[in-house]
């Protein structure tokens, strides 16, 4: 499989150990770390924007980050009608081949289009729930749908995925996209050593397009 093994745990700007530092300053230093350029929706979009967390390999290079449009998810027992939150996400995913781990004992995957996809909809599962599921429930339900979002994003040809073109940095690009009674998800390429995932709910992504973030305090 040439996703990220999981692609490993996302540091939260809240699980941060710095001391002394404020929690936002800790958020935007962590995408102040990667050593590749983040995506998010582009200019036409004129609504909120805000940070959410980036994740780091175990010698603390920043490997993956997502960006928020809209309005910030909230957990929901039911992901249609008035409770229908109006926002979409971009994951950025920095492009490797497969490669030896820092101290030599192991490999690590490479990172592929896959890995947006599999980033982009577990990112979608994190904040829904079916509604006739009890809270007590919901950890075994997401351990089911996360497993089965993994094989998607595995199977990018497979019917489960349609194709659709968006523009990245003002040129039409393919991507892989699919919809759920959640939301959609979305995964491409940007032609600039990152690959781009998407989720979101109640806006289309028929309509979205995507350019690199030129200032952090847009999100900030």
């Amino acid at each position: 499989m040439e996703t990220t093994s999981r692609v490993g745990a996302q540091d939260s700007p809240s699980s941060s150990t710095a001391e002394g530092v404020p929690a936002a300053r800790r958020t935007v230093d962590g995408y102040l770390r990667a050593p590749f350029p983040w995506y998010g929706l582009d200019e036409a979009f004129t609504g909120q924007r805000w940070l959410m967390q980036v994740g780091t390999a175990a010698d603390g290079s920043v490997q993956h980050g997502s960006m928020g449009h809209g309005d910030e998810p909230s957990i929901k027992s039911d992901a249609t009608g008035a409770e229908k939150e109006r926002f979409a996400v971009v994951v950025t995913v920095a492009s490797s081949p497969v490669r030896r781990t820092g101290d030599g004992t192991g490999v690590l995957d490479a990172t592929t289009v896959s890995s947006a996809a599999w980033l982009a909809g577990s990112g979608l599962l994190a904040y829904t729930w079916p509604a006739q599921l009890d809270h007590s429930l919901r950890d075994d339900w997401l351990d089911q749908q996360t497993e089965t979002a993994f094989e998607l994003a595995d199977d990018l040809a497979g019917p489960a995925w349609s194709e659709l073109s968006l523009p990245v940095d003002g040129v039409p690009m393919p991507f892989h996209y699919r919809e759920s009674e959640f939301g959609w998800v979305l995964a491409g390429s940007t032609g600039n050593g990152v690959h781009i995932g998407a989720y979101g709910r109640g806006m289309s992504a028929y309509g979205l397009g995507f350019s690199v973030v030129q200032d952090l305090d847009a999100y900030a």
